[in-house]
């Protein structure tokens, strides 16, 4: 499950300004990003154009996803002669 959500943090507590519906007693991850004045008015493309580039990965991360997602052994590259 994914939500996105305003809160307000007054020092101490982060309440959220809707209420949440969460099952109580269980913990969740929250990745808090500074609410600027023209979020209002950002869509779902300017929200994506921030995150992306953000994950840490090898450089050979899209040649070698099987090796990194499944623990195969690694290709080794073409030799083109």
């Amino acid at each position: 499950m994914s939500k996105i959500l305003t809160v307000t943090f007054d020092g101490s507590v982060l309440r959220p300004d809707t209420p949440l519906e969460l099952e109580p007693n269980k913990r969740y991850l929250i990745t808090i990003v500074s609410e600027d004045n023209n979020s209002s008015t950002a869509d779902v493309w300017d929200v994506l154009e921030d995150l992306a580039g953000t994950v840490d990965a090898p450089d050979d991360w899209a040649s070698q996803h099987d090796h990194y997602l499944y623990g195969t052994p690694k290709h080794q590259p073409e030799i083109n002669t």
